[in-house]
């Protein structure tokens, strides 16, 4: 996969999106950085220096900054525990940040509950349990929506347009689908809410490469209509393909940051993280 900026592939059309977020360029990535620290203070969406944990526990980040513009795929990559689902849950308010900020357009949201952030225009998809598994797909669809009170069939109709298979399979359960199918009827419920920003924990985990390739083709997708993608990838190689930003997490902290391409090619990371 390449870099989604250098080829023609993916949707051009807009409408999913909320109209209140296009215009305006996109930030060049900062230069590869091999700590942490203040990065792109003006990003979009932006987890500035963030250090904490669950509840009253240790902390597990420890000034661990995030940040990802309109149209941009942002991923984070790292070893096993190195905290980068507890850094994602951190920008989505699932944890407490005991210092620093997570900041949506400039404005603070740090202590604003996953709900509110969900209504600025938030959207997280978690690894596990994130369908309704008696439900039909449809139904699963339409349960993404519960916040809007506008007509929500042109946003399944376009939900469906970016995962056909699942077009064909909306009026059964949810939980009769495959693995990766299961995973589209998520991303797609979370798509129903119109987000500006798109989380996504894991996507591909537990899918076949055939079927990773095939999402990471939707996410492009996605992020080309002026949604922020920001995921925990497992499978890091592939993931900074497509990435335009990159961050690599030890023990909760930033140990590189950079472009997809940029970490691709470090030696560094490439010996310590990507197999050599």
């Amino acid at each position: 996969m390449t870099n989604p900026y250098q080829d023609n592939r993916g949707n051009k059309d807009r409408s999913i999106t909320k109209s209140s977020q296009m215009g305006g360029s996109v930030d060049a990535v900062r230069p590869l950085r091999k700590s942490g620290g203040h990065v792109d203070e003006a990003a979009f969406l932006i987890g500035d220096t963030m250090t904490g944990g669950y509840g009253t526990g240790a902390d597990i980040l420890h000034g661990c900054t995030l940040a990802v513009n309109p149209g941009e795929i942002a991923v984070i990559v790292g070893p096993n525990g190195a905290g980068k689902s507890t850094a994602m849950k951190a920008v989505f308010g699932m944890l407490n940040v005991r210092s620093g900020a997570v900041r949506l357009k400039g404005e603070d949201i740090t202590h604003l509950s996953p709900q509110a952030r969900v209504a600025k225009g938030m959207a997280f998809v978690p690894q596990t349990h994130n369908i309704f598994t008696s439900m039909s797909v449809e139904e699963n669809l339409e349960m993404g929506a519960f916040l809007r009170r506008d007509d929500i069939r042109k946003t399944i109709d376009q939900v469906y347009d970016l995962f056909p298979i699942l077009g064909d399979k909306r009026y059964q359960a949810a939980g009769e689908l495959s693995g990766g199918q299961r995973q589209q009827v998520a991303v797609g419920r979370a798509l129903m809410t119109k987000p500006e920003v798109l989380m996504l924990d894991e996507p591909t985990a537990g899918v076949s490469p055939i079927v990773m390739d095939e999402l990471f083709d939707r996410i492009i997708e996605v992020a080309r209509t002026g949604i922020s993608i920001l995921m925990v990838e497992q499978n890091a190689r592939q993931a900074l393909e497509i990435a335009d930003r990159g961050y690599v997490l030890v023990q909760g902290a930033n140990a590189f940051t950079g472009t997809g391409q940029e970490l691709l090619a470090d030696p560094d990371v490439r010996k310590s993280f990507l197999g050599g």
